[in-house]
Formats: structure tokens, C-alpha cells, sequence
């Protein structure tokens, strides 16, 4: 729950994690606690705080049981797409395509929105400024990062100072940054505002191949093929910390909701969970028999997931670092993994051309996602977790309700 208050004339925000909350919890009780541990919260604001918490239970209810259809199937582009992503409602998704643009499409109907054109190459990564979804950025490989409007279509800037070729970007949460990593070895902060360039990470010895902010956007995290990954102080560019200990590329790299653990995957085979706050590693992820291509968190941080070229995922705790769970069904390696919001499913998005839907306790696979001809390189769920998107090698983007 986020607090906007008034100091010496000023708004300012706080906020207060529900991390613990559950279908369960006695909403009364809870929000006696708040009322005790934070000021803001007077009695008068008690009525309201107690609606959003019955709010967000309800949604932890919700979709428990959903089970998905195939709504749709696009033939988004000529040449291959390189990837795939949601606005936060899942209402409008960006597809990117070797073809050198970037299309943006109606969920509900299928319709082609805008393209957007311009880059000089492949557009590689592709990301909404999320939660607003009123921007866009691409990065390719003609070494240039675009900023677009995602209701007009202009383009707003086009950044430019990479030397080769950009695979993975972000926005900050706040929406005034967006973060880019290339094939140079080095990432690069830009601002939204005025298109310029606010720093350079440098340090890496190889290409940076994943960069995630943290929900504070005052750190970003890179991870690259030197082994290492790297935390930057987000409002200087400063390094903060190193974290080596992978012995092969990280394919992964990201914090917890909270900020406090940092998890990596690597193609070591291995995932390692470090605290966020002094850069020590504090347990490694052992039991898969090959690559680890893909890592998750569920939103509160309590659970860990991890996809492998061994054709499974598995579920860790993060307190106990126990492998809770093994998925096992897919007959080719798994690429994406990720948690639905409440935090009880699993997406898994596979090169044996199935994407499947799991029970995040059991490991039971609920649903065989069935239909592309080609292997699955994307896969997401909407903030709802009613949604799923994904998109394949056969040149198609299938949307699930």
C-alpha cells in the first residue's frame, strides 16, 4: 500500500509491505498492526486501509483455479521475433522482430496498434515503462536504444553511444531512467526526459547479457559473460559490489521485492542467492544436471524458481534454501520461468514447443499449453495472472485467457 503525504509543502510516499499477508489473515488484526507501526494511519484513514486490504486478499483468491484457452494466435511478423512483453493490465504487448521494428497490439482484438519503425537492425529487447505502459523502449542491434510513446507511436528519443550491439534493457520504477546493456561490455543510464546520457557501468570483461533495477530503483544489478554480476548505485553509476563466485556465464540476474537478496543463474548449472546488502553469498543452488537459463523470486521473495537446459524447473525456499519442489514433463530444455502474482503458479516456456502452467507447491502440471510448431522463447503472465502471452520460433505470439 503506498502513502502519499504532505511535508513542509512537499508530497512525499511511503509505503507498507503485505508480504505476509495471505487468504487467511484476519484483516482486523493486520491493520491494528499498521495503525500501531506507522503514524500516517489514523484512526479516521482505519475504514479505508481495511477496504485495500480486503482488496488485495480477494485478489490473492482470485484465478486459483483458472484454467486457460487459447484466445488467439497472431502472425505478428514476417522475419522472426526476438521477444515479447505486457502492459501491467495485459490490455496492449509488444512484439520485437529480426523484420527491425517493434509492433504494438490490442490484446482483446488482435489489432495491430502501431509499428514502430526506425532501428537499422534486429530489435532485440523490448520493454513498457510499467506501471504506466504510456512508453516504450527498444534496443537493437544497429547499437542504438529508442524511446517511444505507446499511444501515438513517435518516437522520443533515440540513444546513442553503445559500440555494439544492445540485448537487454529497463526501465526504472519511478519511469525517469531506462538502463541498457550491450554486447561493448558496458551498460548505460539514460534519461527519459531530455535523452541524455547520465552514465556509463563500466567494468564488466565481457558482453552484459541481463540487467535488472531493484523496486527502489536506487540499484541496478548486471550480469554477464565475464562470471560476475555486478550492483551499481543507480543515482551516481557507482559500483557498489561484485559478486563473483559462478564459474560460466550468468544467464540471470535479479533482487528480491524487498531488495534484501540478490538470485543468479549461470550456465554453472548452478543459482546463487547473495544478501543485498554487503554482496556475500549465502547459499548456492545445487540439482540440475545442466544449464540454468532462466530464475525467478515470486513476489514476496519466499519462493525461487529455476528453469535448466535439463528439461525440469525446480522450487527452492529462500529461508531454508531446500528444493521444494521438481517440475518434470517438458522434453526439451526450459527457457522461461515465471510466478503468477499470487504466487501459486508457475509458467514454463520450452524448445519442445509447449508452454505449461504448474502448481508452485505440488510441481503438478496443471496445463499443457499446446499449438506452436516451433520452440517457445517467451512467455509471461499479465499483473492479474488471467492472462498469458507467448511467442515462438514458428513466428506466432499465442495469447491464453
Amino acid at each position: 500500500i503506498m502513502l502519499e503525504y504532505e511535508k513542509s509543502g512537499e508530497l512525499k510516499t511511503r509505503s507498507i509491505d503485505l508480504l505476509e499477508l495471505s487468504p487467511s489473515t484476519d484483516v482486523s488484526a493486520l491493520v491494528e498492526e499498521i495503525k500501531r507501526a506507522e503514524p500516517l494511519i489514523t484512526a479516521s484513514r482505519r475504514e479505508q486501509v481495511s477496504l485495500l486490504v480486503q482488496r488485495l486478499q480477494e485478489k490473492l483468491r482470485e484465478n486459483s483455479n483458472h484454467s486457460f484457452y487459447l484466445f488467439k494466435v497472431l502472425r505478428a511478423h514476417i522475419l522472426p521475433l526476438t521477444n515479447v512483453a505486457l502492459n501491467k493490465s495485459g490490455s496492449c504487448f509488444i512484439t520485437g522482430s529480426y523484420d527491425r521494428t517493434c509492433k504494438l497490439w490490442d490484446t482483446a482484438s488482435g489489432e495491430e496498434l502501431h509499428t514502430l519503425e526506425g532501428h537499422r537492425n534486429v530489435v532485440y529487447a523490448i520493454a513498457f515503462n510499467n506501471p504506466y505502459g504510456d512508453k516504450i523502449a527498444t534496443g537493437s542491434f544497429d547499437k542504438t536504444c529508442k524511446l517511444w510513446s505507446a499511444e501515438t507511436g513517435k518516437c522520443y528519443h533515440t540513444f546513442r553511444g553503445h559500440t555494439a550491439e544492445i540485448v537487454c534493457l529497463s526501465f526504472n520504477p519511478q519511469s525517469t531512467l531506462v538502463a541498457t546493456g550491450s554486447m561493448d561490455t558496458t551498460a548505460k543510464l539514460w534519461n527519459i526526459e531530455n535523452g541524455e546520457e547520465m552514465y556509463t557501468l563500466t567494468g564488466h570483461l565481457a558482453e552484459i547479457i541481463s540487467l535488472a533495477f531493484d523496486t527502489s530503483g536506487n540499484r541496478i544489478i548486471t550480469g554477464s559473460f565475464d562470471h560476475t554480476v555486478a550492483v551499481w548505485d543507480a543515482s551516481t553509476g557507482r559500483k557498489v559490489f561484485t559478486l563473483i563466485g559462478h564459474c560460466a556465464e550468468i544467464s540471470s540476474a535479479l533482487f528480491s521485492w524487498d531488495c534484501s537478496m540478490i538470485l543468479t543463474g549461470s550456465m554453472d548449472k548452478t543459482c546463487m542467492l547473495w544478501d543485498a546488502t554487503n554482496g556475500k553469498c549465502v547459499a548456492t543452488l545445487t540439482g540440475h544436471d545442466d544449464e540454468i537459463l532462466d530464475s525467478c523470486f515470486d513476489y514476496t521473495g519466499k519462493l525461487i524458481a529455476t528453469a535448466s537446459a535439463d528439461g525440469t524447473a525446480r522450487v527452492y525456499c529462500a529461508a531454508t534454501r531446500k528444493c521444494i519442489t521438481k517440475l518434470e514433463g517438458h522434453e526439451g530444455e526450459i527457457s522461461k520461468i515465471s510466478f503468477n502474482p499470487q504466487g501459486n503458479r508457475l509458467l514454463t516456456g520450452s524448445s519442445d514447443k509447449t508452454a505449461r502452467i504448474w502448481d508452485a507447491q505440488t510441481g503438478q502440471c496443471l496445463q499443457v499449453l499446446q499449438g506452436h510448431t516451433d520452440e517457445i522463447f517467451s512467455c509471461a503472465f499479465n499483473y492479474k495472472g488471467n492472462i498469458v502471452i507467448t511467442g515462438s520460433k514458428d513466428n506466432t505470439c499465442r495469447i491464453w485467457r
